[in-house]
């Protein structure tokens, strides 16, 4: 077993499922104390039970202020302190501009941009206590580097993200706590497992290295990220995508 993170205390978001739960298995091997947040008790359980000793788990939802103090102060009370904070929790569901309610924008920069915010806030006191913290927050390619038809709620958040992860790294650096993102291409989760095999091809068109990500390619990432191998970077998105933000068109040569 490798121990690039014993005995850290990690907080994972989104943690019940497809990368968020490839994160907490990784990290696991890895050393780590772990609790798992998300939506869903029973899957949340699941994934704790799979891992074992190191994993604890309770519901909250990111989007909610008093959830995410809860959660920072549960894993202070399990474990004495808060270490690092995945932040991966977020839903991206697709609407076109003109059908797109206002309910519809709203839940989705609640979770993925408001909710990084509040877990981040409540995190902060501490990680400021012991002058030592490492933010990971899923970010995306889409919004920041690309998009397509449907995901202006979705690209406006995760855009928002990579401002708020370099403002959060400035004004956080001198106590010893970095605030670094992750973009991922297409990551093969329960959602991209259910499309079609036309749908896949089309996919593998626009990705130089011919092949979906997995979550161990994220979880790998982040791991890097969460380490003090990292300790002198901050404010940094890394891209993982197989390449597919590198070509100027959209079709391959």
């Amino acid at each position: 077993m490798n121990t690039r993170l014993a005995n850290k205390v990690v907080i994972i978001t989104g943690a019940s499922k497809g990368t968020g739960k490839g994160i907490a298995k990784y990290f696991a091997m890895e050393g780590a104390k772990l609790l798992l947040v998300a939506r869903n008790a029973s899957d949340l359980e699941k994934v704790a039970q799979e891992i074992g000793d190191k994993a604890k788990f309770m519901v909250a939802d990111v989007s909610k202020a008093a959830d995410m103090q809860r959660m920072a102060q549960t894993a202070s009370e399990i474990y004495g302190r808060i270490d690092i904070l995945c932040q991966n929790a977020g839903i991206y569901p697709t609407a076109l501009l003109r059908d797109m309610t206002e309910s519809q924008w709203d839940e989705v920069c609640d979770i993925n941009l408001k909710g990084t915010f509040l877990a981040i806030k409540s995190c902060l006191p501490y990680m400021e206590r012991q002058r030592y913290g490492r933010i990971v927050v899923i970010s995306s390619i889409t919004g920041p580097k690309v998009t397509q038809p449907g995901f202006a709620h979705y690209a406006a958040s995760k855009a928002g993200l990579n401002g708020l992860i370099k403002t959060a790294a400035l004004e956080l650096a001198e106590m010893g706590i970095t605030v670094n993102g992750i973009e991922p291409g297409n990551i093969v989760t329960e959602g991209l497992e259910d499309r079609s095999p036309a749908t896949i091809k089309v996919l593998l068109q626009g990705i130089p290295m011919k092949r979906l990500g997995t979550v161990q390619d994220i979880a790998s990432a982040a791991l890097f990220l969460a380490s003090d191998e990292a300790s002198f970077i901050t404010g940094e998105t890394l891209v993982v995508d197989g390449g597919q933000v590198l070509p100027e068109s959209a079709f391959l040569s």
